[in-house]
């Protein structure tokens, strides 16, 4: 009978405490639901914005808070979530710089050929990374070159990016071997003189004229890579204050011989072959198939590639770790190829199927729910953890988050999105009870200024972080 009896007085005990817990979970979820009506959901500049949000407890497997956290949204550079996933899973702990074998067909050094296989890596000669194996590799070997052309099946722009654009530095063109970022970079002193990395464009496609607006300027054609330096001519120049110095990056087009010639003239006169071809006795030339047992150069740490990808959204260093992550695992570079491969793979689990245009979020054509960056954060957390999320995601007062989430430093790790009418912010949150909680907040079709609807959303996240 007491046995009985303690069993009871167990099962009572047990359902009291999942009552309990229901209860709580209720008031939690009724907290946030309040704050967000407060914060976003009837602030002024939001009240005709489409909103999704979505917070969730992965110690619990359950959702805290949902508010259209199935519908989809424009994301914007939300994007980058998937596409730094797919990075830190099949990149390595270092990029794959660069593929290549050496041939020597006789006994003179002319004959001798180096044969390389670029990978899209977009760390090569860019300004930001001061160590180039590559770089290094290829100067101290001072045989011909060959560029083997791998399968790249992309366009310099993707699909649904806005032709406005075309001249920004953030739209830099795509391409299978990267170098100097496929931007030129120009700095003006004054009103006349003007220096340019790479030096090439200096010598080759400078064009310079004469005009009497107040400040110099530099911008390229539409369809090609002659570059224009609006000179200033003032009869009298103490009328105006010009500063010191102008900077300008303008992308270049990566056509068809354009990346020889900048590597000619970095490398100092290099001659290429192409067609690979080598001598066979009785049957003329011979075309060399692709390199089949190469060797491999290892350019930068992967993670040095992904942290200012997500710091400050860079758009190329997306787009070219999407396009290696699909050579890597395809042997090909084709972005709708890997990004089909990825949602029948790695995210066949989401919660509903992204519309998945592009690696940066450049594209309008990218549909993402609020859940479905809960989901693949909760893969990030549990597949890499959360030390090295930490080193990636910028936290407040950092990167694109660096006037937001600075209560306390390292409470927030998330990536920003922005364009025309879309503020998004995705990521984990630390509350002040200790408690991970990944969320995922979308607006689209705001008329307010980007830095209010941002300011909405910090209020109610740091509400999150105050009540659970």
């Amino acid at each position: 009978m007491k046995t009985l009896q303690s069993v009871m007085h167990l099962r009572t005990f047990s359902f009291l405490i999942l009552c309990s817990l229901f209860l709580i979970s209720c008031s939690v979820s009724t907290k946030i639901s309040k704050s967000a009506k407060n914060t976003v959901l009837n602030a002024a500049p939001l009240k005709t914005a489409h909103i999704g949000i979505s917070i969730y407890d992965p110690e619990t497997g359950k959702y805290l808070y949902n508010y259209q956290g199935d519908k989809y949204f424009v994301p914007a550079s939300n994007t980058k979530i998937p596409t730094c996933y797919a990075a830190m899973k099949y990149l390595g702990d270092s990029l794959v710089g660069l593929r290549y074998e050496i041939h020597d067909f006789g006994e003179d050094e002319p004959d001798t050929l180096i044969r390389i296989e670029p990978t899209g890596d977009p760390t090569f000669l860019h300004p930001d990374f001061k160590s180039q194996p590559v770089f290094e590799f290829l100067k101290k070997n001072k045989y011909g070159l060959h560029i083997t052309k791998p399968f790249f099946y992309e366009k310099y722009f993707g699909s649904g990016w806005s032709w406005n654009d075309a001249l920004e530095s953030y739209m830099a063109p795509r391409s299978f071997f990267p170098i100097y970022g496929n931007v030129v970079r120009f700095t003006v002193y004054n009103k006349a003189d003007i220096s340019i990395t790479p030096s090439y464009f200096k010598k080759n496609n400078l064009s310079v004229i004469g005009t009497n607006d107040t400040v110099p300027d530099v911008t390229r054609s539409y369809n090609d890579n002659n570059f224009i330096f609006s000179k200033i001519f003032y009869e009298k120049p103490w009328e105006v204050r010009l500063p010191d110095k102008r900077y300008f990056e303008i992308p270049f087009l990566p056509r068809s011989g354009i990346i020889e010639s900048l590597l000619s003239d970095t490398l100092g006169n290099r001659k290429f072959s192409y067609p690979f071809v080598k001598p066979v006795p009785g049957l003329g030339l011979f075309i060399v198939a692709n390199i089949k047992n190469p060797k491999i150069i290892h350019s930068q740490p992967t993670d040095t590639l992904l942290k200012p990808m997500m710091h400050r959204s860079d758009n190329f260093f997306a787009e070219q770790s999407l396009l290696m992550v699909s050579n890597e695992r395809l042997g090909y570079m084709d972005d709708n190829k890997i990004i089909d491969t990825l949602l029948k793979t790695d995210f066949k689990d989401l919660p509903q199927k992204p519309r998945w245009a592009d690696g940066s979020g450049l594209s309008r054509y990218n549909l993402f729910t609020p859940q479905d960056f809960v989901a693949i954060l909760n893969k990030m957390k549990n597949e890499f953890g959360m030390e090295r999320i930490k080193t990636i995601f910028p936290t407040g007062g950092e990167g694109t988050i660096s006037s937001y989430y600075k209560a306390g430093n390292g409470y927030v790790y998330a990536k920003t999105g922005t364009l025309s009418g879309v503020v998004a912010l995705s990521g984990f949150l630390y509350t002040k009870k200790g408690k991970l909680l990944i969320f995922s907040t979308l607006v689209n079709n705001h008329q307010a200024t980007s830095t209010e609807v941002r300011r909405a959303v910090e209020r109610f996240i740091e509400s999150v972080r105050e009540k659970y």
